[in-house]
């Protein structure tokens, strides 16, 4: 069984990695299962470092004894680096979305994300053959 292609916004990255969102389990097992692989760009990790410096998630990291370089860390570990998708078809309101939706489509992956204006995408990105699942109910839809 080949393993599916998933796209992880920034925002998902952070309930997995600084805040352990328990809504985030069903995915943190998927992505140590091996049953799915991580496609993250050089432009997506580069947006998690400079959120990662954001004041208010210094002081969550530093109450956890966690360091920007452990989360990147982590992502590093577990994505699977690759060139960024060309613009497609599908367009998010928010521009800062768009790379993950390029990618999603352009790799008929998973985009896991809880951002409204990504999941009103939803139905558009569907018919392009990849999908927009909130972390919640990632484990249902795995």
């Amino acid at each position: 069984m080949t393993a599916e292609p998933l796209v992880i916004d920034t925002n998902t990255v952070l309930d997995l990695f600084v805040f352990e969102d328990p809504a985030c389990t069903p995915l943190r097992e998927a992505l140590g299962s091996g049953g799915f692989r991580w496609l993250a760009t050089a432009h997506m990790r580069e947006e998690l470092a400079r959120v990662l410096a954001y004041p208010h998630l210094v002081v969550r990291m530093t109450m956890r004894n966690l360091a920007a370089a452990d989360v990147l860390a982590a992502f590093d570990r577990h994505c699977i680096p690759v060139d960024a998708a060309e613009r497609c078809a599908v367009r998010c309101r928010d521009t800062d979305d768009q790379p993950f939706i390029d990618l999603a489509i352009a790799h008929r992956a998973r985009l896991v994300s809880k951002d409204k204006l990504v999941l009103a995408t939803a139905k558009r990105v569907a018919m392009h053959g990849a999908s927009v699942l909130h972390p919640s109910v990632f484990g249902a839809a795995a």
